[in-house]
């Protein structure tokens, strides 16, 4: 039974490997940040979140999303206005 525990550790670890990659792939792309959509998991991955956190920014209207079926998806463009909205500037030392 060890050995299914281990594989199955060694399995998810390398799905969150690619999970990682393809992420920072749509990131370094030089597409219009309004064109590049994140699923669910991807945007949960990105910012940390639990699947109820990301459920209550979207209640809440914090984010912007769509939804086909029950697929979600945010564009780049909304997380990136998400992070300028709640941004807290460095306090300046005088």
């Amino acid at each position: 039974m060890d050995f299914y525990e281990t594989t199955d550790k060694k399995l998810d670890k390398i799905i969150d490997r690619v999970s990682e990659f393809a992420i920072k792939t749509k990131l370094v792309q030089n597409i219009d940040p309004e064109n590049v959509f994140f699923d669910n998991q991807e945007f949960m991955q990105l910012m940390n979140i639990s699947k109820r956190t990301a459920q209550v920014w979207r209640d809440t209207k914090l984010i912007g999303f769509c939804q086909i079926g029950y697929k979600i998806y945010y564009r780049l463009l909304d997380i990136q206005n998400l992070l300028k909205e709640n941004y807290n500037p460095k306090k300046q030392l005088k």
